[in-house]
């Protein structure tokens, strides 16, 4: 199994760049093109919300243009930036589409893992939340399949980071019963989200959470206690996870090519060198 775990791409109306500096239409083009570079290539896509900047048909038309050059099957999670009326305008149904009535969400299997997106989205809110409604709905998925490897994917992370401007939009209805529901469940491998545009890793409910560094702009590092909401541009990366000896094991990808790759060969006469 391989998946890859691309998160808030916030795409624009054709010629108009996010927050007037960063061109994410072109930065998730880019990925697209890492993507289909990949050797072996993923088995799937998984997009962890912000698919779209403002939930506009022209951004979601954008959007579906680009995934139309993947081979492989795209499953998309909705995030705060999202409208479910206009994604469903403009996609339809997901595959594998199941979730409560109103909401998004999917039940697919990618290689013998089972991938179950949920949708946290609160409509008109930057913060996210899990009702009783779609925790019971998650817990009984779960109780379906309880011998099969699960990965969860969700925009809104279900722990605080000590980003504080990020902490204050993070899922936060609905976090107790989440991690109540996750912690009945130990077939769940990884919890995977997005929404805080970097890489943070942390355990939680017996298994691990992991925030996606985004394909676009990056949140601003700051662990102080007032830091101010920004972003930067730092390279656009995704998370790759791959099934090996049983284990779900979680890669970091770059956008951005570089120099390389260069075989590991010294030199007969490089001090300490072994033949």
């Amino acid at each position: 199994m391989i998946l890859a775990h691309l998160t808030d791409l916030h795409i624009r109306p054709v010629g108009k760049p996010a927050y007037r500096v960063a061109e994410t239409n072109k930065l998730f083009a880019r990925a697209v093109d890492a993507l289909l570079a990949l050797e072996p290539r993923p088995d799937a896509v998984v997009v962890s919300g912000d698919l779209t900047d403002c939930g506009l048909v022209e951004e979601y038309e954008v959007l579906k243009a680009q995934i139309a050059r993947l081979p492989m099957p795209v499953h998309l999670v909705l995030g705060n930036h999202d409208r479910r009326e206009t994604y469903l305008e403009v996609f339809g149904d997901p595959a594998g589409a199941r979730a409560p009535e109103g909401f998004v969400g999917f039940d697919v299997e990618v290689a013998g893992v089972r991938v179950i997106g949920l949708d946290t989205v609160v409509a008109g809110a930057s913060f996210g939340m899990l009702c009783d409604m779609r925790l019971a709905h998650l817990d009984a998925m779960l109780a379906e399949r309880p011998d099969m490897p699960t990965i969860v994917v969700m925009h809104h992370p279900p722990f605080a980071c000590g980003i504080g401007h990020m902490d204050e939009i993070a899922l936060m209805e609905g976090r107790e019963g989440f991690t109540a529901v996750i912690a009945r469940h130990p077939q769940v491998e990884r919890v995977l989200t997005g929404h805080h545009h970097r890489p943070i890793q942390a355990r939680f409910a017996g298994t691990i959470v992991q925030i996606a560094p985004s394909v676009a702009h990056q949140v601003a590092f700051d662990l102080s206690e007032n830091g101010p909401s920004a972003f930067v541009m730092e390279p656009a990366a995704f998370l790759v996870h791959t099934m090996v000896d049983g284990m779900v094991v979680s890669h970091q990808a770059y956008v951005e090519r570089h120099d390389g790759p260069y075989p590991f060969v010294l030199d007969a006469d490089y001090p300490g060198h072994v033949a």
